[in-house]
């Protein structure tokens, strides 16, 4: 870090349209920080986004009627039961 900052290690050009470039820019001044800072925030904000909520993915998952059955589920956990003594008596 240099004075409270990254080091930066990787230099690109883009080809952008020019209401990209002016809501960038309008995004840095707003913001007080450089171009570069603008685009590492969107970035940065949208790849969290990505992340599946997994309380979501179980609610889908209850709601399209997936998963196991009954009969499967606990064919599961009392197989995992066994697993889990034999394992525990090694």
């Amino acid at each position: 870090m240099i004075y409270g900052m990254s080091k930066m290690t990787y230099r690109t050009t883009f080809a952008l349209d020019e209401v990209t470039v002016t809501r960038i820019r309008r995004l840095a001044e707003t913001w007080e920080v450089s171009q570069a800072a603008v685009i590492r925030r969107v970035v940065a904000e949208a790849a969290a986004s990505e992340r599946p909520d997994p309380l979501s993915l179980l609610d889908e998952l209850h709601r399209d009627g997936g998963g196991l059955g009954r009969e499967a589920a606990e064919s599961y956990l009392s197989d995992a039961r066994d697993a889990r003594r034999e394992w525990r008596a090694q």
